[in-house]
């Protein structure tokens, strides 16, 4: 009977991910035919398929606060691969992520036709990112950071990384902070961080071999960026996250001082 289960919950899964392609393949004609897909019409679709995905995943979700009605830059602790589809349901949403993404069997060319920005750690592109992003909400469409730069087993934060927030005080867009928790059987969930050398399938196949965990998803109080420095910025939305996710149980480091706003 487990495996019946594994297998029937594996081939939700894979018709899921055919949605997908079926929709990045019409992306695909409408860019061979002249025809550009608006940023709005990507998220759209990336929604649905992102919602579609997370029903297909073991999963219970938690919802707790408000989606934001006007666009933000959403930033979020970082866990798993999961985080993205179970973000991208709430609303339409374009993600940043890191390059090697763009290099995965299907998800990376999914990602890539859902609208997805990547950055190169250590790139030379950082301007050009930020140009990118900075358009992406003058437009008025959301999208979502995980300015860990990196997941982690869920038990602590890394420090929010300043850069990526600078388009938030360029255009005065709030940031949306987001807490995510994972639990299974009372505890933090070991299952689904997604860490070290892990590989997408054998972390997939993991999570359906077991019965669904928890993630609660929390949407914390908007901050806003006008006037800011990045720095502090981050510090104001990692603080908040960290408070939401442990407490006052984990000091967080002071940001350093800066002369000048960046």
């Amino acid at each position: 009977m487990r495996r019946l289960r594994v297998l029937a919950r594996l081939l939700r899964v894979l018709l899921v991910v055919l949605l997908g392609v079926a929709m990045a393949t019409l992306f695909s004609m409408y860019e061979r035919l002249g025809i550009a897909a608006s940023s709005e019409r990507r998220q759209r679709w990336s929604q649905l398929f992102m919602r579609k995905l997370s029903n297909a995943l073991p999963f219970n979700v938690r919802v707790v606060g408000q989606v934001p009605q006007q666009p933000m830059l959403w930033v979020s602790n970082h866990v798993s691969w999961t985080d993205i589809p179970l973000l991208g349901m709430l609303t339409p949403l374009s993600f940043l992520s890191k390059a090697e993404v763009r290099n995965w069997p299907v998800a990376g060319w999914l990602a890539h036709k859902a609208g997805t920005l990547f950055i190169r750690r250590g790139g030379s592109d950082s301007q050009m990112l930020r140009q990118q992003i900075n358009q992406h909400l003058q437009d008025a469409c959301a999208l979502l950071i995980f300015p860990e730069g990196t997941t982690t087993n869920g038990r602590s934060l890394r420090t929010f990384h300043g850069r990526l927030l600078a388009s938030a005080i360029d255009t005065q867009a709030p940031l949306q902070p987001v807490a995510l928790r994972y639990r299974r059987d009372g505890r933090i969930d070991a299952l689904a961080p997604f860490i070290g050398d892990d590989d997408l399938l054998s972390h997939l196949m993991r999570l359906l071999s077991h019965d669904c965990g928890e993630i609660e998803i929390q949407l914390l109080t908007p901050i806003p960026s006008a006037g800011k420095e990045r720095a502090a910025l981050a510090f104001e939305a990692q603080q908040a996250i960290q408070v939401a996710l442990f407490g006052a149980e984990q000091p967080v480091a002071q940001p350093l001082r800066r002369a000048k706003a960046a």
